[in-house]
């Protein structure tokens, strides 16, 4: 009876060990849960960045952030964005920012997007003027980019600038310092007239032209009314006539 009941608990210890390595070797091969990335998030990366307090405040209050955001998300073709720090957006006018509305607060930071990826070599490749996010008006919203070894110039017709740096960089969203806040030519030049009105001496016109080719149609009607009417009177007195003889 001692022999079996040592039997069975070997045989217990050998079943238990057995499990325990099963256990350990499936946990060690299974793999690791990959992280999740979160998605891009401008702002975040400009306030870690630091410096660009006044452009965060703009990519807030005219939600061009969440469009980024957004884009970024739902695109292959990434974006890049020229960001002026704080000492930039000193150098304005004193006034300047306060003094747009916020059409054109939103179209000045369009005015720093490219809606594509382009890397910090690869300037050189782009045809002028480049489009941004606020248009592609030749004449108002030019952006002329131009490389040479490791230096990029920005001109708008009103600012040139130069590109101080990468802030960030993800092979989706590429954001670098430039030293000027880009201004576009549509803030300066003179807004475009309305198309002008039609002339008043145009209706005039008009009206006599109509009156002149109704005028031969009504004469033509009046005309076979006139004609009817003779030949109603000349058969009524012929009827007259042929009656008295009868």
């Amino acid at each position: 009876m001692v022999t079996i009941m040592k039997f069975f608990y070997s045989l217990s210890l050998v079943l238990i060990l057995l499990f325990s390595s099963t256990t350990t070797i499936s946990a060690a091969t299974e793999p690791a849960p990959a992280p999740s990335s979160a998605p891009t998030d401008i702002i975040r990366i400009l306030k870690k960045a630091g410096g660009f307090t006044t452009l965060i405040r703009l990519l807030t209050t005219t939600q061009v952030s969440t469009q980024m955001n957004a884009q970024l998300l739902n695109s292959n073709n990434g974006m890049t964005l020229f960001a002026p720090n704080d000492n930039a957006f000193q150098s304005l006018k004193p006034g300047f920012l306060n003094s747009l509305n916020d059409q054109q607060k939103n179209e000045l930071i369009q005015f720093h997007l490219l809606p594509s990826f382009v890397a910090i070599t690869n300037f050189d490749t782009l045809s002028n003027p480049v489009r941004t996010q606020a248009g592609d008006d030749p004449e108002r919203l030019a952006l002329n980019i131009t490389s040479s070894g490791n230096q990029v110039n920005l001109t708008t017709g009103i600012v040139n600038a130069t590109l101080g740096g990468s802030v960030y960089s993800d092979h989706q969203l590429a954001v670098y310092q430039v030293d000027k806040v880009l201004l576009p030519k549509d803030f300066f030049l003179p807004k475009r007239p309305p198309p002008p009105a039609p002339s008043p001496e145009d209706k005039p016109k008009d009206s006599k032209k109509k009156s002149d080719a109704d005028g031969p149609a009504s004469s033509a009607d009046a005309s076979s009314a006139n004609k009817r009417g003779v030949m109603l009177l000349l058969l009524t007195f012929f009827l007259v006539a042929v009656s008295s003889l009868l």
